[in-house]
């Protein structure tokens, strides 16, 4: 990595390239089948607008964000609002930390999607989505759950998509229909310090340990983390055992500088990486975090 001094001052210290390797246990990143959204697996940044558990009316209990990148690395973070009469259009206030109890829901991992065919109906196909967990605020051990769900565009209103399919409701504890309302917002780019051409619209970097007794059993503890940033916007979700850390920031064009919305957990993270370093990175770079080993594993 080409490091300014600024980087070196900084708490990251740049890692030889064979002291990590990938993740062999992340879902297989597959290619992107068509255009679209975040909520079919491309790039994209979605913000869903309802949920809807069958036959109650649609409500949004959450502020819910999803960051895909172009390979279709996910981090989903829904965090509750703090009134649970809070309208949809409610938002969460800025430069905010929160306790854990404020956070419903949040997944990292793949996502892949699929054309159903529509009958012969031009226009009317059905786009099937997986989304593959690798890190799972509900679940210390999530190899192998996989979430599905059905996609409809929107006729009148093109940044609209409705999500259909079945999944467990946690206020009931029953397996209910759903369906979710999503909404996409453009992707901006984030002028570079300094300006020129240094800028980065897509960076993910990842870190995986595996301590214990051995690669299962009770003594294994599994440590993962995944950051996405597309553009202006920028989530990173970590685990390490029981602790779980979030984040959410978004560029503020008036400040020019990154702002933190929301903020779970006391673990760091390679925000800073992510951000305001992004221009420095290449493909493969590698850095120390709070005794965690993150790698650039896509960068565009």
């Amino acid at each position: 990595m080409s490091c300014s001094p600024h980087f070196k001052a900084s708490r990251y210290d740049v890692m030889p390239p064979q002291t990590c390797k990938p993740s062999e246990t992340m879902p297989a990143v597959k290619p992107a089948t068509e255009s679209g959204s975040a909520i079919t697996g491309t790039r994209g940044r979605n913000r869903r607008e309802s949920i809807r558990w069958l036959p109650d009316e649609a409500s949004e209990p959450t502020s819910t964000i999803v960051l895909t990148t172009p390979s279709r690395r996910f981090v989903d973070l829904r965090i509750l609002k703090s009134d649970s009469s809070a309208s949809a259009s409610a938002v969460l206030p800025d430069h905010v930390t929160l306790p854990l109890s404020r956070l419903d829901w949040a997944i990292a991992g793949t996502s892949s999607s699929s054309v159903i065919p529509s009958n012969g109906e031009p226009g009317k196909e059905i786009r099937h989505g997986q989304w593959a967990h690798w890190i799972d605020s509900r679940a210390a051990d999530c190899d192998g759950v996989v979430d599905e769900g059905d996609m409809f565009d929107d006729p009148s209103d093109a940044s609209l998509t409705l999500e259909t399919g079945r999944m467990l409701n946690p206020a009931t504890g029953v397996e209910t229909d759903y369906e979710e309302v999503w909404r996409s917002d453009p992707i901006e780019t984030v002028p570079a310090p300094g300006g020129g051409d240094g800028q980065v619209t897509c960076l993910a970097l990842q870190m995986e340990s595996v301590t214990g007794s051995g690669s299962e059993g009770p003594g294994k503890r599994v440590k993962r983390g995944l950051v996405v940033r597309l553009g202006q916007y920028c989530q990173a979700f970590a685990r390490d055992g029981d602790n779980i850390t979030v984040e959410r920031l978004k560029w503020d064009t008036a400040q020019q500088w990154w702002v933190t919305q929301v903020r779970i957990g006391d673990q760091e993270l390679p925000i800073e990486i992510a951000t305001h370093l992004a221009h420095e990175t290449t493909l493969d770079d590698e850095v120390r975090v709070g005794g965690a080993i993150w790698k650039v594993v896509e960068r565009a």
